[in-house]
């Protein structure tokens, strides 16, 4: 079976030696120094300032939520994972949905403007598959209208915009580390700030609160994460260069090959070095959609369809009408792309997509 994606896995003795450190030392967790060790080579990385590690991407949009104060209504995306809007709703703030780009897949800052009310405290904003939303738009409306700026970079790994880790925009950018993304720690996630003020709110709230012993500063959340699942992420980095060439060569190797077959692909924002997390598809119908998804389900191959549905449409949420989001998720498919895809499964997945547009 050739699924959507597979979690890249180092050495298992490199691996290992980050165990057996912390079987000597028998601390487990509690902003343990494999936690550290990995803020700080994190860091360094991506040449962004501040970094909390947490344990996963959805904590680490509740507690932006909450150290921005956030209430009331918050504009965001219909096109994304369920947990951007959720995160949200847990945090007693009602979703506002507006429509997307019908190219970039990303919030149309447009349609922001027009959906503000006074009611509005917030922009909480996916950068969809990595691709950087329009920021300066979205920062000039957040400036006009005193709103705070989120950006659900859950994607966005190694993402480059004008020469700037994507993750230093907005107010708050948090990103998940889980099994599925390109670079992981098994579950995980972080939150990502310029501003020291809120990194250290930030940090009380992902410890419960805690300032000291006995006094809490806020409340607070458990938002911490392991020394096992920091030695994953301390072992995966440093191989991320070659599992970003990997990814791009894949990306570039299906573009080459479903070129001039009617389907769409997604427009990357200009002054962007892009990590090819996703390789997402938009055929001309949901008809031809279904058609090549069962062609590649009978011969094992298992393509997601990411973001479908459109999360206005789902009742529990029931949002406002959102035609370009709703179009969009009625036709997008996810082509399996992970580090050890060979050129071989490549070609076949490419064989049965053509298969299925020609038959």
């Amino acid at each position: 079976m050739i699924p959507v994606t597979k979690p890249f896995l180092p050495p298992v003795e490199e691996y290992e030696a980050f165990v057996k450190d912390i079987w000597t030392r028998h601390w487990l967790t509690n902003n343990g120094p494999l936690v550290n060790e990995l803020e700080i080579r994190v860091k360094n990385y991506l040449q962004t300032p501040h970094f909390l590690f947490v344990n996963n991407g959805t904590i680490a949009l509740q507690m932006a939520i909450r150290a921005l104060r956030l209430e009331g209504e918050v504009i965001t995306t219909p096109f994304s994972f369920i947990a951007t809007t959720s995160s949200l709703m847990w945090e007693r703030c009602t979703p506002v949905f507006v429509d997307i780009d019908p190219d970039t897949f990303n919030i149309d800052p447009e349609k922001i403007r027009a959906a503000i009310t006074p009611k509005t405290t917030g922009i909480l904003a996916t950068h969809v598959f990595g691709n950087p939303c329009d920021i300066e738009a979205i920062t000039e409306i957040a400036k006009e209208y005193n709103l705070k700026v989120i950006y659900d970079a859950a994607h966005s790994f190694g993402v480059k915009y004008k020469g700037q880790s994507l993750f230093n925009f907005g107010d708050i950018s948090t990103t998940s580390f889980h099994a599925t993304k390109l670079f992981h720690t098994i579950e995980g996630g972080g939150v990502f700030t310029v501003n020291a003020e809120l990194l250290k709110e930030m940090a009380y709230v992902r410890n419960f609160g805690f300032d000291g012993p006995e006094n809490f500063a806020t409340v607070g959340i458990n938002g911490k994460n392991s020394e096992f699942h920091a030695a994953m992420g301390l072992a995966n980095l440093k191989y991320i260069e070659d599992i970003l060439n990997r990814r791009k060569d894949t990306y570039e190797y299906y573009l080459e090959h479903l070129q001039d077959k009617n389907i769409k692909f997604q427009k990357i924002e200009k002054n962007t070095t892009y990590n090819y997390s996703y390789f997402p598809a938009i055929f001309e119908s949901e008809e031809i959609l279904k058609k090549v998804e069962n062609y590649c389900m009978m011969n094992l191959i298992v393509p997601r369809r990411y973001f479908h549905p459109s999360l206005n449409t789902i009742r529990i949420l029931s949002g406002n009408k959102c035609p370009i989001s709703e179009d969009i998720a009625s036709r997008v498919l996810c082509l399996p792309m992970y580090h050890v895809l060979s050129k071989e499964e490549t070609n076949f997945i490419l064989r049965i997509i053509l298969r299925a547009l020609n038959y």
